[in-house]
């Protein structure tokens, strides 16, 4: 089946909590008002906001052969995405975490890697790679498997197909990243990592520098997003200050930086310039934080494009 958008990495399954007002001392019990199991992880998530722009997009990943992976399974392809490459292991479980929201705090994230842990990206091959206009890679770093070898491999081999490469990283050791990033930026179209990430890869706080020395790296274009802050946007020639879109009240950021990639590429691929796809990318990332869940409150495409008509995006080149 032929795609506009594979999205390749991590596969996991969210148990999100609806906001508690403070986190729980040791040896004690708080209540929610429910907790709600969900698809999660930055490639899933990133292909269900896809799907819902009426996309044609696919998973390459791995789950594990248990009712977490059947879910997963089924609610991607419940929500348009081909799962013609959502491969299963019978040697570890399907990757989940638990997401604690706490009013005015930041999430928590306990996470179990499960069959992410598994993925390779081997099954990138040519043939897979010639059905798709764009690779995006998500979730890259926290996979052990998921080699930068590979991912430079799969990248130069979707160059050759005229296929447009996308990155996005998931911090949890940044000792080796930045070495990991040296070997793939150089083949890598489109680089969106966030302030956070960004400064713990580089040590540097300027979103501005951040986005100039990952360039320098390699990476043709880089996106650092700053959440209610907006986003950094660097084309190697010139730097983009966008604001992002108000929200009234958010209730659970996870997915939000997923639904940001989901929006900046389907300005892309409808051909808009920069600053209107930084405009989707906003909108999307602002619709995704007003409930509990990754993709629960993203918008549909009849949706955004209202929302993008009606508002405009503060954006000044910088």
């Amino acid at each position: 089946m032929p795609l506009d958008v594979l999205c390749a990495g991590l596969m996991v399954v969210d148990f999100v909590g609806a906001p508690i007002e403070v986190m729980p001392p040791s040896g004690s019990l708080v209540k929610t008002p429910r907790i709600e199991m969900a698809i999660g992880g930055c490639a899933a998530n990133t292909a269900v906001d896809l799907a819902k722009l009426e996309l044609r997009v696919g998973v390459c990943g791995l789950v594990g052969n248990d009712s977490l992976g059947q879910f997963a399974r089924e609610q991607l392809a419940a929500d348009g995405v081909c799962c013609d490459q959502l491969l299963t292991t019978a040697t570890a479980q399907t990757a989940a975490t638990l997401i604690v929201n706490v009013m005015g705090e930041d999430r928590r994230f306990i996470h179990a890697v499960g069959a992410n842990a598994e993925f390779t990206g081997e099954s990138l091959t040519r043939e897979v790679l010639s059905q798709t206009r764009v690779l995006c890679v998500g979730g890259f770093a926290l996979n052990p498997a998921l080699s930068a070898s590979h991912i430079r491999r799969a990248f130069e081999l979707a160059r050759e197909l005229g296929v447009l490469t996308v990155l996005d990283v998931v911090i949890g050791d940044p000792a080796p990243v930045r070495a990991m990033l040296e070997e793939v930026l150089p083949v890598t179209d489109l680089f969106l990592p966030n302030l956070d990430e960004g400064r713990l890869i580089l040590g540097i706080d300027s979103p501005e520098s951040q986005a100039r020395q990952f360039a320098a790296l390699g990476a043709r274009t880089v996106i650092v997003t700053r959440g209610a802050h907006g986003s950094i946007h660097f084309d190697g020639r010139e730097m983009l200050d966008a604001a992002a879109f108000p929200v009234e009240q958010v209730v659970d950021g996870t997915g939000g930086g997923d639904a940001f990639v989901a929006g900046y590429l389907y300005g892309f691929l409808q051909g808009a310039d920069a600053h209107r796809c930084l405009a989707y990318g906003a909108a999307m990332g602002a619709s995704c934080v007003r409930a509990a869940g990754a993709t629960t409150s993203v918008f549909r495409r009849i949706e955004l494009e209202e929302y993008v008509q009606q508002r405009s995006l503060a954006c000044r080149v910088i």
